[in-house]
């Protein structure tokens, strides 16, 4: 009996899933997409315009790695697009680096139309959410994107690494998933045992224990593009339900579609190796030591002799929502002496971005 309510379960779940899908292309039909020619977590270690997209390294010493291809979504915001403009330059700089093994790379841009930066970044064109959709929560474009993307797209590499614009590489990045694991970041705010009651919503008992749930987002996290292609129609159908439910809704908030990711990973029964190394946030970590990415998600302010002021503004600042309207300026004030080396490394790197990306600012 319990493994035909599993199997009932798990059909169901899928089911409402495809059926949510169909609606939703139905709402945007027809998809007319042109192709181109703190981490201070105690878990434990454990569619666009004419240029084509980025071509994977298929030959010589590549053809024994395991490429991953870098997707990133992002609106047509001034706020996520000078992000994305310092992320990619920074992609390009170690994407051919040693050890690395990252192939191409696709800017998901969910704004239904073409930027300004198609020349500059390869870019896919999403359609967004039928309006009202997104219930004034806009990140519940992000699933909806990567279906378009991953039903649309000709990815070449057998992997996918999700990134946000807000990321910073700071080294070549290798393929950290192995043995069909997903490889994430463990976020210390997602904590499926304290939310076990709500999301029995969405992950029934049958499932397994609510620590198959894994206490990840969707980013950063490398994982197989077939997985994904499972993971993903599941992760937006879950998102939606999420947000209609007021009590989901209240407990999330805006980790809301983190949650979702987590439970539709563990729904197509992808687990994932928590790689606390993968990333930093600064103001909290202080060193950039051996992690491959720096997500400035928080604001850093210090007084002039290199203390930290965190909720108040400081006297030296860099906090990214200072710049929601215009791009940053070049050549940015560096921190005060005292200042943490992962504050001033992610300033160095911004600079050195803007100086060197043609026609900043505009």
């Amino acid at each position: 009996m319990g493994c035909g309510h599993l199997f009932y379960s798990t059909l169901v779940t899928f089911s409402v899933a495809l059926i949510t899908y169909n609606i939703i292309i139905s709402a945007n039909a027809p998809l007319k997409q042109d192709f181109p020619n703190p981490s201070s977590s105690s878990i434990s270690v454990d569619p666009v315009i004419e240029m084509p997209l980025e071509r994977s390294r298929r030959h010589g010493a590549a053809a024994n790695k395991r490429l991953f291809h870098t997707a990133m979504t992002a609106s047509d915001s001034v706020y996520n697009t000078w992000q994305c403009r310092v992320m990619y330059y920074w992609f390009k700089k170690f994407q051919n680096g040693p050890n690395s093994e990252m192939g191409g790379f696709t800017r998901i841009l969910h704004s239904g139309k073409p930027d300004k930066y198609m020349d500059e970044i390869p870019t896919f064109i999403a359609q967004p959410l039928p309006a009202g959709m997104d219930q004034g929560y806009i990140v519940l474009n992000r699933p909806w994107a990567f279906v378009q993307w991953l039903e649309k797209a000709d990815i070449k590499e057998e992997y996918i690494l999700m990134a946000e614009p807000d990321h910073i590489i700071v080294k070549p990045i290798p393929n950290l998933s192995k043995d069909g694991l997903g490889a994430a970041f463990p976020f210390f705010y997602i904590e499926p045992k304290k939310y076990e009651s709500v999301l029995r919503k969405y992950f029934p008992k049958d499932m397994g224990p609510i620590t198959n749930i894994d206490p990840i987002g969707n980013s950063p996290v490398v994982v197989g593009r077939d997985s994904l292609k499972k993971i993903a129609p599941v992760w937006m159908n879950v998102s939606l339900a999420m947000k209609k439910d007021p009590e989901t809704d209240k407990a999330f908030g805006w980790v809301l579609e983190m949650y979702a990711y987590a439970v539709a990973s563990a729904l197509n029964g992808v687990g994932n190796i928590l790689y606390k190394d993968f990333m930093i946030q600064p103001p909290w970590d202080t060193e950039v030591s051996n992690k491959f990415i720096i997500h400035y998600t928080y604001g850093c302010d210090y007084d002039m002799k290199g203390h930290l002021t965190y909720g108040k503004i400081g006297e030296w600042r860099f906090d990214k929502r200072s710049y929601d309207s215009v791009p940053p300026p070049r050549n940015l004030p560096l921190p005060p002496p005292g200042v943490p080396e992962s504050v001033v490394t992610l300033v160095k790197m911004v600079n050195e971005a803007t100086a060197n990306i043609p026609n900043w600012g505009s």
